[in-house]
């Protein structure tokens, strides 16, 4: 992997691995883990990879690639409905590339890689744990799907760190997701330097600044609205409507990786 692409081989995979494929003329990406034996634990939105509830939905499924509805033979349909499937890798990417995503990243390689969904500052859980979380949301579900605060990229990272955002009522820890209100948000900040300068480049270098900021604050190893929260509680307190009232048992400092 490098500065500008996470792209690996299938023989580099090991079973913990945060994996994803672009889809769509690389509009969205699509986030899973890897449990080894050839197979990818993700969260799809009753069968599909995308849902907004929009017409986005009807232009993001019909301009990607032909994708069969029905799994392989190595594949298991969703349990219950919750949308968390098991799925084999070549199923997973679709005709996709893979890529890994990266965890415990520089600052500066954080804000070089400009779209969001291909690392995290944040420091991940050893690989049998991330396995274990992954296979019993499998069995247990991860709550109900949505494109900006619970998503497959979000379930990705939550198997990796096991952290949540304490107000279930803000954006949830997906780097795309936040680029997606970052860019627009950068957008309409930087209008109001036009009343400083009419300098093209000044307003677009003052955009590019709180768009990287935006995704800075908001990345899961930055954020102080956030709790580590085991599988088997998670699925307790989604049983029982309790997820909102989750308390946060962090400090005031963020969780943050450690650079060497």
């Amino acid at each position: 992997m490098g500065l500008l692409s996470n792209r690996i081989s299938k023989e580099s995979l090991k079973p913990g691995d945060h994996i994803y494929s672009w889809r769509t003329a690389y509009i969205y990406a699509h986030h899973g883990i890897y449990i080894g034996d050839d197979k990818v634990v993700h969260f799809t939105r009753r069968g599909q990879e995308v849902g907004t509830g929009t017409v986005l939905d009807v232009l993001l499924l019909s301009s990607g690639p032909a994708r069969s509805t029905v799994p392989c033979s190595n594949c298991t349909m969703q349990q219950d409905g919750h949308g968390v499937i098991l799925s084999c890798l070549n199923c997973f990417l679709a005709g996709g590339i893979l890529y890994r995503f990266e965890y415990t990243v520089s600052p500066a390689l954080f804000l070089a890689k400009v779209r969001g969904g291909t690392c995290t500052l944040a420091v991940s859980d050893s690989n049998d744990i991330v396995v274990h979380r992954a296979k019993y949301l499998l069995e247990n579900g991860f709550g109900c799907y949505n494109v900006f605060k619970n998503n497959c990229e979000d379930f990705a990272i939550y198997c990796k760190t096991s952290l949540l955002i304490v107000d279930q009522g803000t954006m949830g820890q997906s780097g795309q997701a936040v680029s997606i209100i970052g860019g627009p948000l950068a957008a309409v900040l930087s209008t109001p330097m036009r009343l400083v300068t009419t300098n093209i480049y000044g307003m677009a270098a003052t955009a590019v600044g709180v768009y990287c900021a935006s995704r800075y604050a908001a990345d899961i190893g930055m954020r102080r609205d956030v709790v580590k929260v085991s599988a088997e509680d998670l699925t307790r307190r989604l049983a029982t409507g309790l997820l909102q009232v989750i308390e946060p048992q962090i400090s005031a400092a963020p969780i943050q990786a450690t650079y060497s």
